[in-house]
């Protein structure tokens, strides 16, 4: 059977041109449930090790982005406090591709429009390597936390909790 071949998105020529290793993961698409627990179920991984990427605005320095195991929900106090706000808020779901450049089930923090101060949740570093949003649905990036965390410039905080 041939292998298909996976397009490349921006953040994977993002991490080619910085020279970081990371390997694309391809997953079936179900268009009536984008969650984390979908791709960790199609990928036959650990919810734990599949991060989703949220943007959210807060009322002092404008769009941030929280990088989250897929078992987790932002913490909005948390957020708030390690991004220097009052208080954050999830963006509107209209906002987000005109803001990041990326949709819903989409959504990577590597290659948005713009640089947004960036925080991962700190249980990525117990992971050897964390599954993110390749850009586009259906497309996962496998990658070193520590790699990811320089790229982008990130922050390691407490900003998510276990949802339930």
């Amino acid at each position: 059977m041939a292998k298909q071949k996976i397009e490349k998105t921006n953040a994977a020529r993002l991490l080619d041109r910085a020279k970081i290793r990371y390997e694309l993961i391809p997953y079936l698409v179900d268009e009536n449930d984008l969650a984390a627990t979908h791709v960790a179920e199609q990928l036959g991984e650990d919810i734990a090790t599949v991060f989703k990427t949220l943007v959210l605005e807060g009322d002092r320095t404008g769009y941030l982005v929280c990088v989250v195991p897929g078992n987790h929900e932002v913490n909005l106090k948390a957020a708030a406090r390690v991004s220097g706000n009052k208080k954050v808020e999830m963006l509107a779901m209209k906002e987000l591709l005109p803001t990041t450049g990326y949709i819903r089930g989409g959504c990577s923090p590597i290659g948005m429009k713009k640089r947004f101060p960036t925080y991962i949740h700190s249980s990525a570093l117990d992971c050897e390597f964390i599954y993110i949003s390749a850009g586009v649905r259906g497309l996962q990036i496998k990658i070193a936390p520590t790699d990811l965390i320089s790229f982008v410039g990130a922050e390691v905080a407490e900003i998510s909790e276990v949802m339930g």
